[in-house]
């Protein structure tokens, strides 16, 4: 299963274009919808095999260096550390990571001048240098040196990105969504067993997860309308047509949500809008969902539209 929050803005952007166009078809846009999630997907596996791409060029260059003609020691006991760090090891070594790439048919076999090049600026990097001289480290240093180098050398490498548009002009518009994912899953790795969170990260149901998100898009656009009018109501001083388009989708999502889904606490969805309003709304978008929100969840859970069962009672 996808992470939900991904998929929540996935939904989001779609609606946000079915309400911005006038003439726009809901059944197109869901359609493009499915697309996006397996093209992010996809980018999503690309780029995490970029670390077993750099590993390889790393082992491919001591093995070289042992090979000259004179040596020098440090050819002959190379540092490793790049090599052996827990997290890149855990990822180039993954077998759900191999299995999902080939199923999909995802590799970068044929661009092994790109990722020499991309090598050669981590040699060159400061950071990395600093790292591969440290005399031990802990796995919190692991994971933060695999966490800068994800962003700073892959993330927002130009000629990678290049190479994603050459192979589709829109992947480039969820390049960011793909590399936030990768980021959070690194960010949640644990020294006892990072290869386990990339594990589960991988293990993915499609029907599950395009159920999720058809049923977000496709209810939210049914009750859009009694949930802008009680939105408007708890919105002191504002009319419906001055809120903010993606404050507004924002809250008719989470309250078609809270309804829907009787299995999601009502505390997760909030907190999961809050975060999307943080990075696809204005800076005082936060507030103004979190306060509409609250007093619209209490009316609702008085008269009856809440109703949670399972885990959704938790934390309700």
């Amino acid at each position: 299963m996808l992470n939900r929050r991904y998929l929540r803005i996935k939904a989001f952007q779609s609606l946000y274009a079915y309400w911005q166009s006038d003439t726009a078809s809901a059944a197109r846009i869901e359609k493009e919808l499915f697309t996006g999630i397996e093209r992010t997907y996809d980018l999503y596996l690309s780029l995490l095999l970029v670390f077993g791409e750099l590993r390889h060029i790393a082992e491919l260059r001591i093995e070289e260096r042992k090979k000259k003609r004179l040596p020098t020691a440090g050819d002959l006991a190379p540092n490793r550390r790049f090599v052996d760090n827990p997290v890149v090891q855990a990822i180039a070594e993954s077998e759900r990571l191999r299995i999902e790439s080939e199923k999909r048919k995802i590799s970068w076999v044929g661009n092994h001048e790109l990722f020499t090049g991309i090598y050669k600026e981590l040699e060159a990097n400061e950071v990395v240098t600093a790292y591969l001289q440290q005399d031990s480290t802990t796995f919190k240093q692991d994971q933060a040196f695999a966490i800068q180098v994800f962003t700073d050398l892959i993330a927002n490498n130009e000629a990678l990105q290049e190479v994603f548009e050459a192979r589709s002009i829109t992947w480039l518009e969820d390049l960011d969504l793909a590399a936030s994912l990768v980021k959070r899953m690194l960010e949640q790795m644990r020294a006892a067993d990072p290869a386990e969170l990339l594990m589960s990260e991988l293990v993915r149901d499609p029907k599950e997860d395009n159920e999720f998100v058809s049923t977000l898009f496709r209810k939210t656009i049914e009750l859009g309308e009694e949930h802008e009018k009680a939105i408007a109501e708890k919105s002191s001083n504002w009319e419906s047509d001055r809120i903010a388009l993606s404050d507004m989708i924002l809250m008719k999502m989470a309250l078609t949500e809270v309804r829907i889904f009787d299995q999601i606490p009502v505390k997760v969805t909030m907190n999961e809008y809050i975060e999307v309003a943080k990075a696809y709304s204005t800076p005082k978008s936060k507030n103004f969902i979190n306060g509409v929100l609250d007093k619209l969840f209490i009316e609702m859970r008085t008269d009856g539209r809440i109703h949670k069962v399972g885990r959704g009672l938790l934390e309700s």
